[in-house]
C-alpha cells in the first residue's frame, strides 16, 4: 500500500506559491534607463555582423543596430562579452556578465534570426531569465530586445516569455529534506508595449496548468496513486467550483457499468481504483449551441507489465510512474481551462485511473475481458493494459453525448521508436480533427505529428476465440493500438494523442508537462471566446 511523502496541499502549493510571488509587468522604457539586479537582452542575429572565416573570424556589432546603441551605452563591454564568448545569437545561445551601476549584471541570450522566431523561442526566453536569476541570485530582472521582427505579435510573445519564466522559477524539491526559495521577485518587460496584462494573467493560468502536469508526473508511483489523482480533480473543484464539478466512480459503480477491460487491469493492485469524471461548464452554461468536448487520459500510476512483466535493460520499468503522463496532461489542462473560463464548450476530462500489478487474482496472458459496450477482448499480452482502460472511457465519453474526443496516453514504445522524444503521435481517421490538434500544438510549441491508421493492420487484432485481442503480434504497434482504440469510438469524433516520447526528459529526469498546453488550446480553439 501507498506511504505518501507528502500531503495534497503541500503537493499542489509547492511551485505554484513561488510562480504567485513573481510579480510579471510590461514597462516600455529604454534599456539603460532600467535599473536593477539583472537585464536580459534577446538578441537577433540581424543585430549581430560576423566577418571573416575560421581564425579570422570577427563577431561584431550591426551598424547603427539597436545593439550597437547597447554597446556603447556600457562602455564597450557588450561588444567584449560577444568576442570573447564568440556570441552570435543563435538559438539556445547566453552569455552574462557583471556591469555594476544601476544594472547589476546584463545578459545576451540568442533568439535565432526574426523571421524564424516561435512560441518556442519566446518561451525559451522566459525560461533563460528565471535560470540566470537563480545562477546569480537575482531578485530583479528586465527582459529587452533588439532586433526583433516589426510585426511581432506583441501579445503573444508576453504570453509565452512570461509562461516560461514561470515556469522556470519552480525548482521539484518536495521530495527533498532541503530546498532554497528563489530569490526573483519581479520581471519588467520593457520591450513589449504597455497593455499586455491580459498576456501576463492568461500565462499564469497555462503555467499553472503545465506545472501541476509535471508535479503530478514526477511525482513517484507511492505518492501519485489513483486516489492522489482524484485528490487533484478533486482540489480544481474545490478551487473554481463556479465551472467544475466531480464525480469519482468506485469500483461497485464502474462493474454496474460493465467497465470489464477496466476492472481486468485493476484488479491485481491493492491500490482503490478511481474513475475520474470532472467537467467544465462554461459561466454562461450549457445550451443547444453549446460544443460538448471530452479529454480521456490514460491514468496508470505505475505499470509493471502486469504477468508479461517489464524485465531487463531497456524496460523502463523504474519510469513507469509516467505512465500516467496522459492523465497529468487532462488535469493541467483543466487546471489552466478552470482559470481561463472559455464559453460555448462544456469539457468533460475523464481517467479511468488504476494500477497493473500482478498478484494471484490479476490478469492473466489469454484471459478474456468484455468491455462495456460487449465487445470481447483476448488478452494476449498484460503489458498493452492502457488500451483496455481506455476502452471503457472512451465509451463511457461517447454516452454522454459528446461530439468530439480526444484521448491521450504514454502508449506504446513503438511510437518513441517511430518518432522520438520530441514529437507525438497523432493517430485520427478524421481530417478537420487532425489540423485542429497539430494547430493548438504550434500554437503552443508542442509538435503533434499525424500518423497513418493503416486499415490492412487490423487483422493483427482478430482473435479466434473473441471479438478481437489486445496487441498486435507484428509491427507497427503504435498504429494497431489506435485501431484497438478506434473499436470502441462510434459516431463522435475522436482523435488519439501517443505521447510516450516527449512526456519525460531524460537529461533532467523529470516530466516536460508536455500536452497540457496543446489540449488547452485545441478546448479554446472549439470555444466562442
Amino acid at each position: 500500500m501507498s506511504v505518501r511523502a507528502v500531503s495534497i496541499e503541500t503537493f499542489t502549493c509547492v511551485g505554484h506559491q513561488a510562480m504567485k510571488d513573481l510579480a510579471i509587468t510590461c514597462t516600455p522604457m529604454d534599456p539603460m534607463s532600467w535599473s536593477g539586479d539583472l537585464l536580459v537582452v534577446g538578441v537577433f542575429e540581424e543585430e549581430v555582423s560576423v566577418s571573416g572565416e575560421g581564425a579570422n573570424e570577427k563577431i561584431g556589432l550591426k551598424e547603427g543596430g539597436k545593439l550597437a546603441e547597447l554597446d556603447a551605452a556600457t562602455a564597450g563591454l557588450v561588444g567584449e562579452m560577444m568576442a570573447e564568448a564568440d556570441f552570435k545569437a543563435k538559438v539556445g545561445s547566453s552569455i552574462c556578465s557583471r556591469l555594476g551601476g544601476d544594472v547589476k549584471r546584463v545578459a545576451l541570450v540568442g533568439m535565432g534570426k526574426a523571421e524564424d522566431i516561435t512560441h518556442k523561442s519566446w518561451k525559451s526566453l522566459g525560461a533563460a531569465v528565471a535560470r540566470l536569476a537563480k545562477t546569480h541570485k537575482a531578485g530583479k530582472a528586465a527582459v529587452a530586445l533588439v532586433g526583433a521582427p516589426a510585426d511581432m505579435d506583441t501579445g503573444a510573445a508576453v504570453e509565452a516569455v512570461s509562461v516560461g519564466a514561470l515556469l522556470g522559477v519552480v525548482d521539484d524539491t518536495r521530495f527533498k529534506s532541503k530546498s532554497t526559495p528563489p530569490t526573483l521577485g519581479g520581471i519588467e518587460m520593457i520591450s513589449f508595449g504597455a497593455d499586455n496584462s491580459t498576456s501576463v494573467a492568461s500565462a499564469g493560468a497555462r503555467a499553472a496548468g503545465t506545472l501541476l502536469t509535471k508535479q503530478l508526473v514526477s511525482a513517484p508511483p507511492n505518492v501519485a496513486t489513483p486516489t492522489f489523482l482524484a485528490e487533484a480533480a478533486a482540489d480544481i473543484a474545490s478551487e473554481f467550483p463556479d465551472v467544475m464539478s466531480l464525480k469519482v466512480l468506485e469500483w461497485d459503480d464502474c462493474e454496474a457499468l460493465k467497465m470489464g477491460a477496466y476492472l481486468g487491469v485493476a484488479e491485481a493492485s491493492e491500490e482503490p481504483l478511481k474513475f475520474i469524471h470532472l467537467t467544465y461548464t462554461a459561466p454562461g452554461g450549457s445550451n443547444d449551441s453549446t460544443k460538448k468536448l471530452a479529454i480521456v487520459g490514460k491514468g496508470l500510476t505505475f505499470d509493471s507489465g502486469g504477468y508479461n512483466i517489464k524485465a531487463g535493460a531497456g524496460s523502463m520499468i523504474e519510469l513507469m510512474k509516467f505512465d500516467m503522463g496522459g492523465s497529468g496532461a487532462v488535469l493541467g489542462a483543466a487546471r489552466s481551462l478552470a482559470e481561463l473560463q472559455p464559453e460555448g464548450v462544456e469539457v468533460h476530462f475523464i481517467i479511468a485511473s488504476c494500477e497493473n500489478m500482478v498478484a494471484g487474482k490479476g490478469l492473466r496472458p489469454g484471459d478474456i475481458l468484455t468491455a462495456s459496450n460487449g465487445k470481447t477482448i483476448e488478452v494476449n499480452n498484460t503489458d498493452a493494459e492502457g488500451r483496455l482502460t481506455l476502452a471503457d472511457a472512451l465509451i463511457y465519453a461517447e454516452n454522454l453525448g459528446v461530439s468530439k474526443t480526444v484521448d491521450i496516453a504514454t502508449l506504446t514504445g513503438a511510437c518513441m521508436v517511430a518518432l522520438g522524444t520530441g514529437v507525438a503521435g497523432l493517430f485520427t481517421p478524421s481530417d478537420s480533427m487532425a489540423e485542429e490538434l497539430a494547430a493548438s500544438g504550434a500554437r503552443v510549441g508542442e509538435k503533434l505529428w499525424r500518423m497513418p491508421m493503416e486499415e490492412s493492420y487490423r487483422d493483427q487484432l482478430d482473435s479466434p476465440i473473441a471479438d478481437m485481442k489486445n496487441c498486435g503480434m507484428g509491427k507497427g504497434g503504435a498504429i494497431t493500438a489506435a485501431l484497438f482504440l478506434k473499436e470502441y469510438v462510434r459516431e463522435m469524433e475522436w482523435a488519439h494523442l501517443d505521447i510516450a516520447g516527449p512526456v519525460w526528459d531524460d537529461k533532467t529526469g523529470s516530466a516536460t508537462g508536455f500536452a497540457a498546453g496543446s489540449l488547452t488550446e485545441w478546448v479554446l480553439a472549439n470555444s466562442s471566446k
